[in-house]
C-alpha cells in the first residue's frame, strides 16, 4: 500500500478511536449530573410511578454501559423510545431525542447547522485571505511601516474579545451609519444577496479576529523560509521574487497555517456561540446554549458530540493535506 494511503487508514483508525473514546466520556459526565432528564419530562405533580413510568419510556432505567450501547446504537441504526402506539422512533443518524422540544436532536441540529455553517465559511475564507496576505506583505517588508502596520492590526485582533468587536461594529455600521442589518439571518435559498448582507458583518468581525494568528504565524513562517538556502538558489538562478514568494516560500509556509485552519474551523463549524448571540442568530452555539438552560441533556450531549466530530473531522483532514503538502510526514 502507497505510503500515503496507509498514513491516511492509520489517522482514520485513529480518528475513529478518539471519537469512541470522546463520546464515552462525554456521555458519562452530562448524564452524571444532578438533573434527571425523565424527572424534567415526568411534569407535575410527578409521582413516583410516573417518574418510573418516564425513566422506563426514556430507557433510563438501563445500567450506565447500557444507556451507552444505545446511544452508539442510534447513531447507525436508530433507535425506539417506549412501547407501542406511545412509541417515539429516532432516525438515524440519532444523536439522541429532546422530549421537552419533541424532536430528534439530530433534526434540530440540521435545522441550526446552515446558519452556523454560514458563519463560519464565510468568515474562513476572510480570515486566510486577509491573515496570509498581510503576514506575506509583512515578511517581506520587515521593519517598514507595512510590517508595523499588520503587526499592529496583528494585536489588536489578539487583544479584543469578540463580543466587544461585534457591539462596536453594530453600534457603527448597524445603527450610527446605517449601512448593514445588525441581527437575524436570511436563508441563501431564499436570497443569496439578503443572505450575505446579513452576514457580511459577523464575517467581518470573525475575520479581523481570527486574521490576527494568521497574520503573527505567516509573518514568522515566511522570515524563516526565506532565510533557507533552496530560497537563495532559486533566486541565484534568476527566479523571480513573485514565484520566488509564492511557489517556493509561501508552500513551505502553508503546513503550520493549514493546521490552524482545521482546528479554527472545526470549531467555529461546531458553534459560534457568542457571535451567533451577538448577533441574534439561532445557530448551534444558539441551540446549545437554550439546551444548557433548560436542562435538556439530550441536546447538550448530542450538540457537544456532533462539534466533537467536526473538529476531529477537520484534524483528519489537516493530517491529510500535511501528508500531501509534506510527505515526509506520510513516511514516518
Amino acid at each position: 500500500m502507497p505510503d500515503l494511503a496507509w498514513f491516511v487508514v492509520r489517522r482514520l483508525a485513529a480518528a475513529v478511536l478518539v471519537m469512541l473514546a470522546l463520546s464515552f466520556a462525554v456521555y458519562l459526565i452530562f448524564y452524571a449530573i444532578p438533573a434527571d432528564p425523565a424527572n424534567l419530562a415526568c411534569g407535575k405533580p410527578c409521582t413516583p410511578d410516573r417518574l418510573e413510568q418516564a425513566r422506563h419510556f426514556m430507557q433510563l432505567d438501563q445500567s450506565t454501559i447500557q444507556q451507552y450501547l444505545n446511544f452508539l446504537k442510534g447513531i447507525f441504526a436508530g433507535r425506539t423510545f417506549g412501547d407501542g402506539t406511545a412509541a417515539v422512533h429516532c432516525n438515524a443518524p440519532c444523536f439522541g431525542y429532546s422530549f421537552p422540544l419533541a424532536r430528534p436532536v439530530t433534526t434540530l441540529i440540521l435545522e441550526r447547522l446552515p446558519i452556523t455553517a454560514s458563519i463560519a465559511l464565510g468568515a474562513a475564507v476572510l480570515w486566510l485571505i486577509i491573515g496570509v496576505s498581510l503576514g506575506v506583505v509583512a515578511a517581506l517588508n520587515r521593519g517598514r511601516p507595512l510590517d508595523r502596520l499588520s503587526v499592529g492590526f496583528a494585536l489588536v485582533g489578539v487583544a479584543s474579545p469578540s463580543f466587544l468587536i461585534g457591539l462596536l461594529a453594530i453600534l457603527v455600521f448597524g445603527f450610527w451609519l446605517n449601512m448593514v442589518p445588525v441581527s437575524g439571518y436570511i436563508p441563501l435559498t431564499d436570497s443569496p444577496v439578503d443572505w450575505a448582507w446579513h452576514l457580511v458583518t459577523p464575517w467581518l468581525v470573525l475575520a479581523v479576529l481570527q486574521a490576527a494568528s494568521y497574520i503573527r504565524l505567516t509573518r514568522a513562517q515566511m522570515m524563516e523560509e526565506l532565510n533557507l538556502d533552496h530560497i537563495t538558489t532559486a533566486r541565484a538562478k534568476g527566479a523571480g521574487e513573485a514565484r520566488v514568494v509564492l511557489t517556493h516560500g509561501l508552500r513551505g509556509a502553508l503546513v503550520p497555517i493549514v493546521t490552524l485552519f482545521g482546528l479554527d474551523l472545526g470549531g467555529l463549524l461546531g458553534g459560534a456561540i457568542l457571535t451567533e448571540k451577538v448577533f441574534s442568530m439561532q445557530g448551534l452555539g444558539d441551540l446549545l446554549i437554550s439546551a444548557v438552560a433548560q436542562l435538556d441533556v439530550a441536546v447538550v450531549v448530542g450538540t457537544t458530540l456532533f462539534s466533537a466530530f467536526l473538529i476531529i473531522l477537520a484534524n483528519l483532514l489537516v493530517d491529510i493535506v500535511h501528508g500531501v503538502l509534506d510527505p515526509r510526514v506520510s513516511h514516518g
